[in-house]
């Protein structure tokens, strides 16, 4: 009797050992599913890199290089914008290109161009030109003659700080400028810049809104003008013309400054998007200068991976 109790006994630990063991297994094999997914994950963050890269200098190419059948010598006018896609190793890569002249300089832009578009956005009028006065207000030098009631409106109002007196060296700044709802600020920053350096806009590629923003483009004309932009796009003198008092803020040219978006996608299911803003130099050997790079990368199916 007792060898058969010694015997139950061994079978019992004997059984505990081979269950605890099996959970460690299950326990290193669920690390090592994750250590895995994680290298990948990184691993594809550095092609994303270089897939960017390659991005850049193809857009680049095409905004500087000859057209095909460019007769030798002839004047030929820079692209403002463009698309392409190409495929490297287990990613697919979108590219677009614009100049930056389709966007509203926030540094350059005068008083009714900004305060169209944050009506354009939804903003009652007189709140429109309020903004647009603390934005020229933000970026003016204080003058010596006049005292600074703008600085003693933000020390008013609490805050640490006062106006910078100089232009914005970035547009995510403008959520700084006092009384400007953060609700505004996050619909007006797709359609703003500091790398135009000009007041006016590229109406051959400017979105809706920034159209919308010209002075005296009510819903109609904003409607005739986008239609008769997609019906004849290479007649952009009449385009202008179009615009009747609002065509001093009206351009069809391009700059030097210019955005490139890369969306990678790879074959694991992972995207990523990299918005870069270039320079376009006079150098032969440096043709562009990064201005500003930013990264978004979408985990969601990497989330999805690490947790069958």
């Amino acid at each position: 009797m007792r060898k058969q109790n010694a015997d139950g006994f061994i079978l019992v630990a004997v059984l505990w050992i081979i269950a605890a063991l099996a959970t460690l297994a299950t326990i290193f094999s669920v690390y090592v599913i994750n250590t895995a997914t994680a290298f990948t994950v990184h691993d594809e963050r550095l092609q994303a890199e270089g897939c960017a890269r390659a991005a850049i200098e193809l857009a680049v190419y095409q905004l500087i290089a000859n057209p095909p059948g460019a007769q030798q010598g002839a004047q030929q006018s820079m692209p403002t914008r463009g698309r392409f896609v190409f495929r490297v190793g287990n990613a697919q890569v979108t590219t677009d290109f614009n100049s930056e002249t389709a966007r509203i300089d926030l540094n350059a832009a005068p008083k009714e161009l900004l305060a169209g578009l944050f009506a354009a956005l939804g903003a009652a009028p007189n709140d429109a030109q309020a903004y647009a006065d603390r934005i020229i207000a933000w970026r003016s030098p204080p003058s010596a003659n006049i005292a600074d009631n703008e600085a003693s409106n933000y020390r008013a109002a609490g805050v640490i700080y006062a106006p910078r007196g100089s232009q914005f060296p970035h547009t995510g700044e403008l959520g700084l400028v006092l009384g400007i709802p953060d609700l505004m600020v996050e619909r007006a920053l797709p359609f703003l810049t500091v790398y135009s350096g000009r007041p006016q806009i590229n109406i051959l590629d400017a979105a809706p809104q920034v159209i919308a923003a010209l002075p005296g483009m009510a819903p109609a004309r904003l409607q005739a003008v986008l239609a008769a932009r997609n019906a004849a796009p290479q007649d952009a003198q009449a385009l202008v013309e179009s615009l009747g008092a609002a065509q001093a803020l009206a351009t069809t040219q391009g700059g030097k400054s210019v955005r490139v978006t890369a969306r990678i996608a790879f074959d694991s299911g992972q995207r990523m998007t990299t918005e870069v803003v270039i320079f376009l130099t006079d150098n032969g050997t440096e043709p562009y200068r990064i201005l500003t790079w930013r990264d978004d990368i979408d985990d969601a199916q990497t989330d999805a991976r690490a947790t069958r």
